[in-house]
């Protein structure tokens, strides 16, 4: 069981806590089921809220990890209902957030595995690689489709990625329910908490 301690929820990026620790940051499409893997991930059922109604994190949600790291919940991004002024708001907090929080060590971007390439996707993980912001790709609800069907999705997906990309980023498949992918996620996690530590140590 990891030691959790909820730090608080900051609406923008000159508001959130200075610390010298990593940090890992979570962000998808609504309804990726990120709350749902964040939950997973940190073995609780009630540690990040999560809702049948998208959108629902509106701010950076910054929780500290057996008191050596952080996990920052950020809010998702494509969601139709909410108003432009608040879709152009949250961008500009994630956006800044991304590329000037200087000890974050890798952004988790969710992808739903059961749906073709979405444009929004892509777009984003081309802004990522073109600023230069260390990324990986996390596939969720892999438990409601057949793992042959998983497994053409995942290849679609790299199909689309390749017309502009050398090589695919680095990806894990998980599932929240079945608890799938947790153990590789994890251990991602800790190497690069070692090696953080090990470079300042």
């Amino acid at each position: 069981m990891h030691d959790i301690k909820f730090i608080g929820s900051f609406p923008g990026y000159r508001d959130c806590p200075m610390n010298n620790s990593p940090e890992f940051a979570f962000i998808g499409r609504s309804n990726v089921g990120k709350s749902s893997l964040i939950n997973m991930l940190m073995g609780r059922k009630d540690l990040a809220r999560v809702s049948k109604q998208p959108g629902k994190t509106q701010h950076l949600n910054f929780y500290l990890i057996d008191k050596k790291w952080y996990l920052v919940d950020l809010p998702g991004y494509g969601y139709a209902k909410t108003s432009k002024k608040m879709r152009k708001d949250f961008e500009v907090m994630i956006n800044q957030y991304l590329q000037r929080r200087q000890t974050l060590q890798c952004t988790f971007l969710l992808i739903d595995i059961r749906i073709s390439p979405q444009a929004i996707d892509i777009e984003f993980i081309n802004w990522l690689g073109a600023n230069q912001i260390p990324f990986v790709i996390v596939f969720t609800k892999s438990d409601k489709n057949s793992d042959k069907q998983n497994e053409e999705n995942v290849e679609t997906f790299k199909e689309e990625l390749l017309k502009t990309w050398e090589a695919f980023p680095q990806y894990f498949v998980t599932s929240s329910e079945k608890t799938r992918g947790k153990e590789e996620l994890v251990d991602f996690i800790q190497g690069m908490n070692k090696q953080f530590f090990d470079y300042y140590s």
